[in-house]
């Protein structure tokens, strides 16, 4: 099952499944009792929105994150070799982890805007894994069964700002800097997501591919570690880490600027196309 979040063309929001060019708009058929995905996820209502609801084209409507609302976006840096080499960063022990705010990012098909503040703007294909099932202390050999699915995510990131300290965050955090989509696949459609392979290209030249099972610290470990300070919440979104290629560190550099586009590509799952545009001011 692929989820969706999207705003209707009457600027009213909506949420449902995907199939083909066209969602279904669940969100409308469900009514007052799950007024969004996450209230759904934390239902454990998944199976009832297979098909549910009026069949939209997916062109007229405008794509969310998949959970607009997450309660928490967790970022694992450094996390798979080739980056850590380019960065000049030691073999991470443990998960470096930073947050991001919901809103950073924007959905499939909607612009990424530079920031103002700088002309550092670097993009990063990332694989995103989404909570389905709350819990803590979760032993890594549990991790699977907490996991509702996954999604794509670029986590475009402003450089200078990302390196003023040795905090990412301000870096990682400018809003509609970053996106999440098109949808979440479920992991039951996915299988073992260690097979699969992302791919980011800019203006249609790959600039990042790795195998999914290149990651520093897998998943179910990262998920341990996470739960072990807090308790992850059905719709909270870890985002693993993006592969060597990134903009900052290519001769010559590559940073994102109006007119151009970023494609990141998981196979399992499809690809995640955002344009860039300068942030109004």
């Amino acid at each position: 099952m692929k989820l969706v979040s999207f705003l209707r063309a009457d600027g009213t929001a909506g949420y449902g499944t995907a199939a083909g060019d066209m969602v279904h708009d669940a969100g409308a058929a469900l009514g007052d009792a799950f007024p969004d995905l996450k209230s759904v996820l934390a239902a454990g209502a998944v199976a009832r929105l297979q098909g549910l609801g009026d069949a939209l084209a997916m062109d007229s409507v405008t794509m969310l994150p998949p959970v607009p609302n997450p309660d928490k976006v967790l970022c694992i840096g450094l996390n798979y070799l080739p980056h850590i080499l380019e960065s000049g960063r030691p073999h991470p022990q443990h998960p470096s982890i930073f947050t991001r705010y919901p809103e950073s990012l924007v959905g499939h098909g909607v612009p990424l805007e530079r920031p103002s503040a700088s002309r550092e703007f670097d993009y990063e294909g990332e694989l995103a894994v989404v909570i389905g099932k709350a819990g803590r202390h979760i032993a890594a050999q549990d991790a699977q069964s907490h996991i509702l699915g996954y999604s794509i995510a670029n986590e475009g990131s402003v450089r200078d700002y990302q390196n003023h300290t040795t905090q990412f965050w301000p870096g990682k955090s400018f809003e509609r800097s970053g996106s999440l989509g098109p949808w979440i696949v479920t992991s039951d459609e996915v299988g073992d997501i260690t097979r699969q392979t992302l791919t980011t290209r800019v203006n249609g030249n790959v600039e990042q591919h790795t195998p999914i099972s290149d990651l520093a610290i897998g998943i179910p470990e990262i998920i341990a570690y996470a739960s072990t300070v807090i308790t992850l919440q059905p719709g909270d979104v870890i985002l693993t880490g993006t592969p060597g290629g990134v903009g900052r560190y290519r001769k010559p550099q590559l940073f994102l600027e109006p007119g151009m586009s970023v494609e990141v590509e998981v196979t399992g799952i499809g690809t995640l196309v955002n344009g860039i545009v300068d942030e109004a001011v």
